[in-house]
């Protein structure tokens, strides 16, 4: 079957995808029921979405081949300030708050990262920082081999919390910050009273409940047949850590939190060995593999690369797009002010790695992209429709593949050990 659709892919579509790299796809503006008619025809039956922690574009990636980066940072004064060069491992955990965010965009000047506030004073050279590249070297040759995307913005300008529910269903429900109690390790359902900030209207905070209902991509999944699954790590309550969808009122007290919630995290590996890896998966990584400041070790790098190379070295690897990504900006300075679409987004700069036998090699993406095209990749890769939210309006990364190229050859990427969380260990606080 899948011989069959490969085959009328490449006769069918090959050209139409070739025309499309030689120009920058514009955001769509397409109604959620057209969207779903943007369906790739080809030879990917699995998605693997890596969700990592808290980096800038310049932060993390500072310097790469032709993407843009800066060496040199803006103060509030007027005056300048070249990045430092830090350890992955190093720095400091710096605010990722709503109202960071706000005074380090300064109106699109995106030079207030010197007066973000932290522990009751100014962070002042702190943001200015950028991680070496010796540190992340497995990072760069998965950028080098496949494609990275120096437009990729996340959906909102906020921390941890409310990046994963743009990345799992499109929206936050205009949440804007971190939940509370933050120190709690479960999201949601399983912390009763625990409650997140809100945008009632522009310049009004409220807070609300962490447990209500929506509409996710794994209903979408649902509805069309298509197996999914949620990779996250087995500290806390139930067994659950930063589980986006302990959130979703329908999915924690449904038969999907049994059916495809998966923990460990590191079951992932398990499942690519065992040739049980469901067609669309997300990984949240333990917070010492995360790359959240400090991150412990900096083994965030090994990580995602075990699953890389267990995909590579598998029967997947002809079938399988990654998808790496990090969920805020995580305070780091960056230079490229982000478009406003709506009250709460666009947010700052974050690093996308496409690996797939058809990704570009060495391609650097300059469209403008947001955590809606990863899901509306997902939704159009299994024609899954769509759920009429950020995904309605973003690309869907149709630039970064070159379906009718033959299948790049997997080399796999030397990487160490990654390591496990301490038992115990509470979420990252970004929430200042």
């Amino acid at each position: 079957m899948r011989s069959i659709r490969f085959a009328c892919f490449l006769l069918v579509l090959a050209a139409a995808y070739s025309a499309c790299s030689a120009r920058t796809p514009a955001v769509s503006t397409q109604s959620p029921s057209s969207t779903a008619s943007t369906t790739f025809i080809g030879p990917i039956n699995h998605v693997i979405v890596i969700i990592q922690e808290n980096r800038s574009f310049d932060n993390l990636f500072n310097g790469f081949p032709g993407a843009d980066t800066v060496q040199v940072g803006k103060k509030h004064d007027g005056t300048t300030i070249p990045l430092a060069m830090v350890p992955l491992n190093g720095g400091h955990a710096l605010s990722a708050a709503f109202n960071s965010f706000s005074i380090a965009y300064d109106n699109g000047k995106m030079d207030g990262f010197d007066l973000v506030p932290k522990g009751g004073k100014p962070e002042g050279a702190e943001p200015y920082v950028f991680v070496d590249p010796s540190n992340i070297q497995g990072y760069l040759a998965l950028a080098h081999q496949y494609t990275i995307a120096d437009r990729m913005f996340s959906s909102q300008r906020a921390q941890s919390y409310p990046a994963h529910q743009y990345l799992i269903r499109g929206s936050s429900s205009n949440i804007i910050g971190n939940t509370a109690p933050v120190k709690k390790y479960a999201w949601g359902c399983d912390t009763p009273g625990q409650t997140a900030p809100y945008l009632i209207s522009p310049g009004k905070l409220g807070r609300t409940s962490t447990c209500y209902d929506a509409q996710t991509l794994g209903d979408l999944a649902d509805n069309a047949g298509v197996s999914w699954r949620f990779y996250s790590p087995t500290i806390g309550f139930n067994g659950f850590m930063w589980n986006a969808y302990d959130s979703i009122t329908h999915i924690r007290n449904g038969v999907d939190w049994t059916k495809d919630m998966s923990t460990p995290e590191t079951t992932i590996l398990t499942d690519i060995a065992t040739g049980n890896l469901a067609s669309v998966s997300y990984v949240v990584p333990a917070n010492t593999n995360s790359d959240h400041s400090p991150s412990h070790g900096g083994n965030g790098p090994n990580w995602v690369i075990s699953i890389v190379d267990a995909v590579g070295e598998s029967q997947y690897w002809n079938s399988t797009t990654i998808l790496i990504t990090w969920d805020d900006w995580g305070g780091f300075y960056d230079h490229v002010p982000p478009p406003t679409l709506d009250e709460i987004g666009l947010g700052e700069r974050v690093p996308l790695l496409v690996v797939s036998p058809y990704a570009r090699v060495g391609y650097v993406s300059h469209t403008q992209h947001e955590f809606g095209s990863i899901i509306h990749y997902i939704e159009s890769t299994f024609a899954l429709g769509s759920l009429g939210m950020t995904d309605a309006r973003a690309d869907n990364l149709s630039d970064c593949f070159n379906f009718g190229q033959p299948p790049t050859i997997f080399t796999p990427i030397p990487h160490g050990t990654f390591s496990p969380d301490y038992p115990g260990e509470p979420a990252p606080d970004d929430d200042d």
